[in-house]
């Protein structure tokens, strides 16, 4: 099968990586769905959009069916849409409000793969990347919840990826670390903010908008998605950019070295808190 006969279904397609990955499938001749809680952008003419909300079950069934009339099948899903909160204390994020993370970032990536997996399994091939990041394997102090969703979607894709090959299906994570997106403006405010911490808050935040301005290119992202989507034997994880150099870290140097240089990175000990070296894409 050529790129130009498959089809691919990118979620989140409206900004950033997502965008950026659906137009860069696009390029190379995938016929690419992309999806957002908006859908159709006016003068978008290298891909669908397709309104879709990944938290509703009827939702998430209508689009991989819609797809499938227009198309006859899914070739790849890549799995992107997500969201934050604010760099806080976990105790300043309500459980309300953790439930409403996993049930986009995690459960919207359940939900997506559960519904187009049957469509791959009758044909006997497909592939699922799921969008990871480094805070999949690394700890993140404060902003402990979105990482939890990330080391779950590790989990679960690695499982995934052993009972799918028997159908001639492979799932994949691609591991983004700083990147230049508009994802701080899907960045939700803590709903149970605490006093104790504002100071903590407000300091990460301001070193955290500037990171973002320093990272790499969407684009860059998108190009190790379309790696993972056409390597003939593809590799479980593909870390963007320096979260290569950080995953040989957190493999192979001593644990308590990672937990000191991570406290001593973020000044945990200290009055004032600047930004770590690796934060969420």
């Amino acid at each position: 099968m050529t790129m130009k006969d498959s089809v691919a279904l990118v979620t989140g397609a409206s900004s950033g990586i997502g965008e950026a990955t659906a137009e860069r499938l696009a390029s190379v001749g995938y016929r690419v769905c992309g999806t957002s809680r908006r859908g159709t952008r006016a003068g978008q003419r290298s891909l669908e959009m397709l309104p879709l909300d990944v938290t509703s079950d009827e939702s998430v069934e209508a689009v991989v069916e819609e797809v499938i009339r227009r198309h006859g099948r899914i070739d790849l899903l890549v799995n992107n849409a997500g969201f934050s909160v604010g760099l806080a204390g976990d105790e300043e994020t309500s459980v309300a409000q953790t439930q409403s993370i996993f049930d986009t970032n995690f459960f919207g990536t359940v939900r997506m793969t559960r519904a187009v997996v049957p469509h791959m399994r009758r044909r006997g091939v497909g592939r699922i990347i799921n969008i990871g990041s480094a805070l999949g394997f690394v700890p993140m102090p404060y902003n402990a919840v979105y990482s939890a969703t990330k080391h779950a979607i590790e989990g679960y894709t690695e499982s995934l990826d052993h009972e799918l090959r028997t159908w001639g299906i492979r799932a994949v994570i691609v591991e983004p670390g700083v990147t230049k997106t508009r994802f701080e403006a899907n960045v939700v405010e803590p709903d149970s903010k605490i006093d104790e911490y504002r100071e903590i808050r407000a300091a990460l935040t301001a070193t955290w908008q500037e990171a973002f301005a320093k990272g790499d290119e969407p684009g860059a992202v998108a190009d190790v998605v379309l790696r993972a989507a056409t390597a003939a034997r593809p590799k479980l994880r593909y870390p963007v950019g320096s979260v290569a150099l950080l995953r040989v870290l957190r493999r192979f140097a001593p644990a308590g070295l990672m937990d000191s240089a991570i406290r001593r990175n973020l000044l945990l000990d200290a009055q004032t808190l600047p930004l770590p070296s690796v934060t969420p894409q």
